[in-house]
């Protein structure tokens, strides 16, 4: 098993104007499972690639190294962990406030098809032999299971999608019992918002100018209230702490963590609003997994099929003692399993 970065140009696709481009991690089997899947993981708002490829020291540390990515790999996958653009090591293009849903994920699906190719023709990496036939299935956690839902729609990229996270209808912060709910602005898809020049900043220059304003470590008393719609008690607070405190841009969080991103895509904030992605969903003709934990932003994961109209196959799966950030929680593989599984079904059946 190996890890393989490549970027990919994306100029033409995100249609700004500019030289652009995505990076990937592949993560690629010692054998290739029969029937091959790659499956494409698109991390959440706040978060990069690196999502699917931490390790959480907790009593399934052994069985999980390598993270989610490395978990299926020892399987027969090839995973590949993306950044989309705006985020983590993929460009920030000049004016990001022109990214839309539609460019973002037109750039995911050529993200897509570029990695395919290269898997294809075996030049991905000299000593891994091509793969034809591939059954591709992708995986969308939070503001990722959001842009999923639109390109499956706009381009029909995946032979089966995993909305981990997200509801096609309403996605909506829980809070803990005896809070209000978390409120936020409406804003209509397309809504094009200014952008902070600082927020596009590297990491290293961030971390650093953030460490000359304050360098006192954060602590639990630090964590925002959001924090239990997020992660579960029994999940270890330092990195629970790493996470939250000062999420999403995370100003007093360095070294930054694997898993996070500094910056983030300004049209995610109407991700958000009912119904963002109501036209996209109803017309998804794949199989669809809609995954989340038992305390979620999805308010009534039984109803989701309702929004994917044309699916045939819309499987609903609820996991124990897991909050929003999936891959933190002790009941990880649970998830892990079931996806792989559905997932191993769709390429049988192919």
């Amino acid at each position: 098993m190996r890890d393989v970065v490549v970027d990919i140009d994306v100029t033409e696709a995100a249609g700004l104007g500019e030289r652009l481009h995505t990076r990937v991690t592949v993560t690629l089997p010692d054998a290739v499972s029969t029937p091959p899947v790659v499956c494409f993981g698109f991390p959440g708002g706040g978060y990069s690639r690196g999502y699917f490829g931490f390790d959480v020291p907790d009593a399934h540390a052994d069985e999980t190294r390598g993270g989610q990515a490395a978990w299926h790999a020892r399987r027969g996958w090839i995973f590949v962990a993306c950044d989309h653009l705006c985020v983590g090591e993929s460009a920030m293009p000049t004016d990001p406030s022109q990214t839309t849903f539609e460019n973002m994920t037109a750039v995911n699906a050529a993200t897509v098809e570029a990695v395919t190719a290269l898997l294809n023709r075996g030049e991905l990496h000299p000593s891994f032999p091509a793969v034809q036939g591939l059954t591709r299935i992708g995986i969308g956690q939070s503001m990722g299971g959001c842009l999923l839902v639109v390109q499956q729609g706009q381009h029909a990229t995946f032979d089966g999608v995993g909305i981990l996270g997200y509801s096609a209808i309403h996605t909506v912060l829980p809070m803990p019992p005896g809070t209000p709910a978390f409120q936020m602005d409406y804003l209509p898809r397309g809504t094009r918002l200014a952008f902070d020049a600082s927020q596009a900043r590297s990491q290293e220059v961030t971390q650093a100018a953030n460490a000359a304003v304050d360098d006192t470590p954060p602590t639990a008393a630090d964590l925002p209230i959001t924090t239990w719609g997020f992660h579960m008690d029994d999940e270890p607070q330092d990195m629970v702490i790493a996470d939250m405190v000062d999420y999403p841009l995370r100003s007093r969080t360095h070294p930054l963590p694997p898993w996070a991103s500094t910056t983030m895509p300004p049209c995610a904030a109407s991700m958000l609003s009912p119904g963002s992605v109501a036209p996209e969903a109803a017309t998804i003709t794949a199989p669809v997994l809609v995954a989340v934990g038992e305390r979620d932003v999805v308010p009534d994961p039984r109803f989701e099929p309702k929004a994917y109209q044309r699916s045939p196959d819309v499987t609903v799966v609820i996991v124990p003692n897991m909050s929003h950030m999936h891959n933190f929680a002790s009941t990880r593989v649970q998830l892990w399993e079931r996806l792989h599984s559905w997932a191993e079904g769709i390429a049988r059946q192919r």
